[in-house]
Order: structure tokens, then C-alpha cells, then sequence
């Protein structure tokens, strides 16, 4: 609900004709908020942080978020394919944890878009939320997975939640849980766990809408306890997660499509045929009015840019847009005779909403700061977890776009900075010509790398962009731990056998395509160049890591993510006429390794 019920207005908000109009709507006021149990958690929280001061012996213990991340830990299990389990059954399950918290009337009462796909989801529930904050509505938004902190996934007005709400709502759940479970009803299991805890932490702070994306599918995802959405929509469809999901985009869509409710209206992006029949048919099943909605077009934003990166994000935005306009008339915030108005003007605060969304990790570009130039920043990462073929292919084009607008900007910086003379410029200009593009990889053994990087290289090469060299590494984090204790031993036996098989793939690729050639001719520097060999200090520090680096010509494995960052940073201190241009791709959990250690 509105914070301030008296500016709410009694009847529908009518738009205005003009080219960019405002909503008057009223302001929330952000205040926080725990309600109806509030002495509970307070109490809660306080046996927490006083059992946590102190061990037995009196040395300090674990603070209280580490404890809580452990005990969520321990509700991690190795994913389980579909005919090893009833995923029925599993699922059913979830209404009985729903009775434990109490939750089902708490659900009921929340007004919630659901949002399932495989590529863009995120993205969509990013835009949705921006909107309908920017419209002055309190927000809840519950994605995943994270990429630093297990917090990112619970945001309430754009951030994400406090440590101190986080460990309230968190004991709350899993002591009660603890406490009802038993043989027969376990403990749920870690994506279960984080649903149940985002429907308590919503109902708790009251928000006026709740985002909810999918975690893995749909039918038989747990944000799929949602019995009356106001709102569903679907993103791009396409192959992912097929141990699970299915062979074929028929079977995949037909998982997506679970989360159709009996005449919830929904909305789709264009999809392959395939898919596209399986979802007509799902919602024709559900008499669902299902609307296929068109990528938003770029004069709507009165020449500003999305918040996201990316031509792909034009389709998110266009699906967000018609998800937030139809919550808003169910809801009675628009009139009927609007709703088609809105394809033709956008309110200012959708505008808003669309140009000041942000997520980590999707077209998002960091520059290294441990990298100190005057002139120009040498090392920038280029993140992006696509993890699909299609997703992949956006990805490269995304990248290659970004590179040769980021070389053009820093020319132009140059040029028209006074301070220059002609001659330092017509230097900087050969030197901005000196980029190195280098590809930082790792996907999980699920995924078929000759699926993925044939879609990479080729996107780039269309686009003139050439890798100087692929780096392949295992995850820093731990799938089986989270926390900032979570990470992979220093061990010089680490398992780097799926890393080598990237790698061949790799090679390949570079054999047998035909930018093969194109990579040979490259002259911007040799690849011992690259390695550091026209140096004697970097040849003496290459030689001590003979035992974690396994060089081909065009690509090599590290056994370390902190060992690439050292390796790139160095050759970057050691050559500044070159940018180093990394483009990080294939796994989110990639990204979070990365971000931690660069932002360190």
C-alpha cells in the first residue's frame, strides 16, 4: 500500500497528450518498516548477536551474518537431475513450509509480477522495478542469483536489504522451519529457503508491488507458490538448463509457461515458433489473454539511453513496460483508455525508471583502479553472464560495440583537451589504436562450450573484434558454501580438467574457423609479446608460474581467478601503450568472482 493514503487519488490517473507528461503520483514515505512481528524479531535478532560475541573459551566467534550465511549453507544440495527426483512432489512441499511461516495469507495479500524466461529476466525485473519505484510506488524485488552478497537478491526500493532486516526475517524463518520440520517435511532446500524468506520479508515491509523472478524454470520453481499474480510475463526463450528443463524449446517453454495462472493476463517477447505455439496453447488451456509485446523503440526516451547496455535490452524494456502499465490499471493507478497511449508516449517516470536502472554483471564495465594512468584507464572489464547461445551472441555484439565507442571516446577526450599538443595527440591517437581484446572464460560443465564459443568468436569477428587471447579458470567461489569464507583452497591439485576441455575448444575454433587467419595477421603485438618475453623480469615471473599456467598459442589456462588479475594487471604496468580490453563471460558466478577481487 501508499504510505501517504490521503494523496492517493480517488480515481484513475488519466495521461496527459503531451510528449513527455508526469504521474502525479503520491510519494511513499521511505521509512523502515517491521511490522506485525516486530518484538518477535527484535528478540530474535538480539538471542543471535549476544550467542555470537563470544565462544566457549571466550575467542571471538563467527560474526552474526557469517553464522547465518553457514546455516544457510547447510541447506545447499547438489542439483538433481529430472528423473532422479519428483519435482512434483518436491514442489507440493512448499505449502507446507508456506503453513509453518504462515505465509499463506501474507502471499494472497501481495500484489506480485511474476517473471520467468531464460534470457532477460533479470533485465525485465530490473526495468519493472525501476518503473514503478520512479512512479512512487514501495518496492519489492526478489532475483538471483547474486554476485557479491547473498543480500542483492532481496532489494526493497532499488537497495538491497540491510544486514540487520536480513538477519531478523532470516532467523525468523529458519528456526521456526528447524523447529515444525522433521523426517518425513526436511528442511527446504537453499533456493526453497530463499523464496519462502523474500515472500516473509515482503509481506513484512509491505510494499505496495513484488517482483519475482524465476530461479530455474517455472512449473515447478518455488516463486511458483504464487496462486493469483496480477501480472505474468515471459522473456526470450531459449536452450538452458536442458538436464532439467528439457531437450527441445517446446519442453523448455512448456516449463516457462507454468507460471500461467487461469486468466492472469500475461505478456511474451517474439519467440521461435516452437516455443511460441507451446505458450499459445498453455494460455489458450488457461483462457490467459497472452499479449506479445515489441521491443521498445528508442524515441520514447526523449534521446536518453537505458540504464542496461544493450540492443537486446530494448526487448526487456518494451515486456517491463507492459508489465508495469497493466499492474498499474488492475490496480486502479490507469485508466483502460490509457494503457494504448503508453506505446505511443511514456509517462516521465517510466522514463525514469527505464534510463537510471542498474544490475551488476550484464553489460556492466569496470576499470581497474589498481591500474594508475593519467591518460587513459589500461585495464577495463567488460562483464557479462551470458551463459546461452543467444545470450552469448548478444553478449559479443554488446561488447564489440562498447570497445570501439570506449577507443573513440578516449581519442576525443585527448583531442580536445588544450593541454595537448598536436603532436602528444596524433601519439595517443596511434596509441589508442593499441588495444588487446582478451577473453576471460569459465562455464559450468553443464553447458556445451562448443555451443557457446563458436557464438562468441564469430559475433565478434563479424564485428572486427579479434581476441589476442582466451584465458580459461576455475570459479574462485564454492558452490556448496556462500559467504566470504566461501572460497576454493590454494591447492596445487585443483581438479582444471574441464578447463583444459574449454581450452581445446578454443584452439579448435582457431584452427578451423575462417577469422582463423585474421587472428594470424594480427600485428597490434605477438602473442610472446603478450606473455611478457620481451621482458626479463616478466620472462623470470612467467617461468615461476610454468606450474599453473598451461599456454597455447592463442589461449591459456590459470589455476586461479587472483592469479589472472595479477597476470593481466602486470602486463598491463609493463606495456601502457596498450588496453587491455577483457571481455568476462560464461558464468555469473564468474562476474561476482571477478567484481570481488577488482574491487577489492
Amino acid at each position: 500500500m501508499l504510505r501517504n493514503h490521503s494523496l492517493i487519488p480517488q480515481t484513475p490517473l488519466f495521461l496527459s497528450s503531451n510528449p513527455s507528461f508526469s504521474i502525479p503520483f503520491p510519494r511513499y514515505n521511505n521509512s523502515l518498516i517491521l511490522s506485525t512481528n516486530t518484538q518477535s524479531l527484535s528478540f530474535t535478532l538480539q538471542s543471535k548477536l549476544y550467542m555470537a560475541q563470544e565462544g566457549d573459551n571466550g575467542s571471538p566467534k563467527s560474526s552474526p551474518y557469517e553464522e547465518a550465511l553457514e546455516a544457510l549453507s547447510s541447506l545447499i544440495t547438489k542439483r538433481t537431475r529430472v528423473g532422479d527426483v519428483n519435482m512434483e512432489e518436491r514442489f507440493l512441499v512448499l505449502f507446507e513450509y508456506l503453513k509453518m511461516l504462515e505465509l499463506e495469507e501474507a502471499i494472497s495479500n501481495l500484489k506480485i509480477i511474476h517473471v520467468a524466461g531464460t534470457k532477460g529476466k533479470g533485465s525485465t525485473c530490473t526495468f519493472t522495478e525501476s518503473i514503478l519505484r520512479n512512479c512512487g510506488f514501495r518496492t519489492g524485488l526478489f532475483t538471483s542469483p547474486h554476485l557479491i552478497d547473498i543480500r542483492e537478491r532481496f532489494r526493497l526500493d532499488g537497495v538491497e536489504i540491510c544486514e540487520e532486516k536480513f538477519l531478523a526475517y532470516f532467523w525468523w524463518c529458519y528456526d521456526r522451519l528447524k523447529e515444525k520440520t522433521d523426517d518425513k517435511v526436511p528442511m527446504p532446500t537453499f533456493f526453497h529457503f530463499l523464496a519462502l524468506l523474500a515472500f516473509k520479508i515482503f509481506s513484512e515491509e509491505q510494499v505496495d508491488v513484488c517482483i519475482m523472478e524465476v530461479g530455474l524454470g517455472g512449473k515447478y520453481d518455488a516463486t511458483n507458490v504464487v496462486q493469483k499474480p496480477i501480472v505474468c510475463g515471459i522473456t526470450s526463450l531459449g536452450y538452458d538448463h536442458m538436464e532439467i528443463l528439457g531437450n527441445t524449446l517446446g519442453e523448455i517453454a512448456g516449463e516457462k509457461a507454468g507460471i500461467l495462472k487461469h486468466r492472469i493476463p500475461a505478456f511474451t517477447v517474439t519467440q521461435p515458433d516452437e516455443a511460441m505455439d507451446v505458450l499459445k496453447e498453455k494460455a489458450s488451456q488457461l483462457n490467459v489473454p497472452l499479449q506479445v509485446t515489441s521491443p521498445l523503440d528508442a524515441k520514447l526516451l526523449n534521446g536518453l539511453k537505458l540504464g542496461l547496455e544493450g540492443e537486446h535490452q530494448y526487448v526487456n524494456a518494451g515486456l517491463a513496460v507492459a508489465l508495469c502499465s497493466t499492474w498499474m490499471n488492475i490496480n486502479g493507478h490507469l485508466e483502460e483508455s490509457h494503457l494504448k497511449q503508453i506505446q505511443h508516449t511514456l509517462p516521465e517516470q517510466f522514463i525514469n525508471g527505464l534510463t537510471t536502472a542498474s544490475l551488476q554483471g550484464r553489460a556492466q564495465i569496470v576499470r581497474d583502479e589498481h591500474v594508475n594512468n593519467k591518460i587513459s584507464n589500461e585495464l577495463v572489464f567488460f562483464l557479462d553472464g551470458a551463459h546461452s547461445p543467444e545470450s552469448m551472441e548478444a553478449c559479443a555484439k554488446w561488447f564489440s560495440l562498447a570497445i570501439k565507442d570506449q577507443n573513440q571516446t578516449l581519442f576525443h577526450q585527448i583531442a580536445d583537451n588544450s593541454r595537448f599538443s598536436n603532436k602528444v595527440v596524433k601519439t595517443h591517437q596511434s596509441e589508442t589504436q593499441k588495444s588487446a581484446q582478451i577473453l576471460l572464460f569459465n562455464c559450468m560443465s553443464v553447458r556445451d562450450p562448443q555451443l557457446l564459443l563458436p557464438h562468441l568468436m564469430k559475433t565478434c569477428a563479424d564485428h572486427g573484434v579479434y581476441f589476442k587471447k582466451a584465458l580459461f579458470v576455475p570459479g574462485l567461489s564454492m558452490y556448496h558454501k556462500i559467504g566470504s569464507h566461501a572460497l576454493t583452497p590454494s591447492d596445487s591439485n585443483i581438479d582444471l580438467s574441464w578447463q583444459f576441455t574449454l581450452q581445446r575448444v578454443w584452439e579448435n575454433l582457431m584452427q578451423g574457423n575462417k577469422v582463423h587467419e585474421k587472428y594470424q595477421d594480427l600485428n597490434l603485438f605477438s602473442i610472446m609479446w603478450l606473455a611478457g618475453k620481451n621482458n626479463s623480469a616478466a620472462s623470470e615471473e612467467l617461468a615461476g608460474m610454468e606450474m599453473s599456467v598451461s599456454n597455447c598459442e592463442h589461449s591459456a589456462v590459470f589455476s586461479s581467478l587472483p592469479l589472472v588479475i595479477n597476470w593481466l594487471r602486470d602486463r598491463v604496468q609493463q606495456n601502457q601503450s596498450t588496453r587491455f580490453q577483457v571481455l568476462v563471460t560464461g558464468s555469473i558466478h564468474l562476474i561476482g568472482d571477478v567484481l570481488k577481487l577488482v574491487k577489492k
